[in-house]
C-alpha cells in the first residue's frame, strides 16, 4: 500500500494544546486518529494522550491487514472509553475527563472510519466532499430534523454543545461507524478536531486539497492557517491528519 500522511496541530488562541493527533502507517493498512480533550488543561490532554495511545497500541498489536475493521474500531473506542473513565473514577461527574475522537482504517484499498462526537473523518476526491461523519452535537440534530439549515449551524449559539464523548459516564458512548469505503488514486482521508473545521464548509475543506502536485504537508499546513484566521481571537487547538492514497 502506497501513501502520503501529514499531520497538524496548532494551539490556536488557548492557552494550551489539549488535542491529539497521530498516524500508523504499515505496509497493508495504516490508521490515523484525532482526538480533541475535554475539561482542565491537565485532564483535557490527558484524555486526549490516553486514547490516543490505546488505539495506537492496539493498532500496532494487530495482525494487518484486519480481518474485521469495523469490530476493531469499535473495539478500539470503548478500550479507550474505559481507559479515560478510569483515571475520573474518583472525581465529580462534571469534572471527569473527556474527549471527542475521529478515527479511519485504510486497508485493501479502502476506508472505515468512526467517531464520537464533533471531530470529524472526510473522504474527499478532486476536489469534493465524498462523504464525511455527522456530529454528536445539539446543532447537527436540528440540521438533520430541519429545524434550522446547515449554514446556519456554525452561528448557532449552542454549536459547542456535545452530545457524546470519551470518558465521563463508564456506559458506552454513542458512536458511528461506517461501512466500506472504495478508494480510488488520489483520494484524500482527513480526520480532524472541531478547531479546524468549524469556520470552514465543506467546500473550503475538500478545495484545500484540489491543487495537482501539492503536497499534503503544504495543503494542511494551509488549511490549518485558514481555519485558524477564519476563526481570529476565539480560535481553538486545531488538529488533523490527512492521508493520500496512492495505491
Amino acid at each position: 500500500m502506497r501513501v502520503e500522511h501529514a499531520e497538524l496541530s496548532l494551539v490556536g488562541a488557548r492557552e494550551s494544546n489539549q488535542d491529539r493527533v497521530g498516524a500508523v502507517v504499515g505496509n497493508e493498512a495504516a490508521l490515523m486518529i484525532a482526538v480533541d480533550g475535554m475539561g482542565g488543561h491537565a485532564e483535557g490532554e490527558r484524555a486526549a494522550e490516553i486514547a490516543l495511545q490505546v488505539t495506537g497500541q492496539r493498532f500496532k498489536a494487530a495482525t494487518a491487514p484486519l480481518l474485521d475493521p469495523m469490530g476493531f474500531l469499535h473495539l478500539s473506542l470503548g478500550a479507550a472509553h474505559q481507559h479515560i473513565v478510569g483515571i475520573g473514577s474518583d472525581m465529580p461527574l462534571e469534572n471527569r475527563p473527556r474527549a471527542t475522537i475521529a478515527l479511519c482504517l485504510v486497508q485493501r484499498g479502502s476506508a472505515y472510519w468512526a467517531h464520537v462526537g464533533d471531530s470529524r473523518a472526510y473522504h474527499l476526491r478532486r476536489g469534493q466532499v465524498i462523504a464525511r461523519t455527522r456530529d454528536h452535537s445539539h446543532v447537527e440534530l436540528l440540521v438533520r430534523e430541519g429545524v434550522i439549515a446547515a449554514d446556519q449551524a456554525q452561528a448557532h449559539p449552542m454549536r459547542n454543545f456535545v452530545e457524546s464523548c470519551l470518558g465521563g459516564e463508564l456506559l458506552l458512548p454513542e458512536m458511528d461507524i461506517s461501512r466500506r469505503h472504495a478508494l480510488e488514486p488520489g483520494d484524500v482521508l482527513l480526520v480532524c478536531t472541531d478547531g479546524l473545521w468549524a469556520g470552514l464548509n465543506d467546500a473550503q475543506v475538500a478545495a484545500a486539497f484540489a491543487q495537482p502536485g501539492e503536497s499534503l504537508k503544504d495543503a494542511l499546513a494551509a488549511l490549518g492557517t485558514l481555519a485558524v484566521a477564519t476563526a481570529g481571537p476565539s480560535s481553538d487547538n486545531t488538529s488533523a491528519v490527512a492521508l493520500r492514497f496512492l495505491e
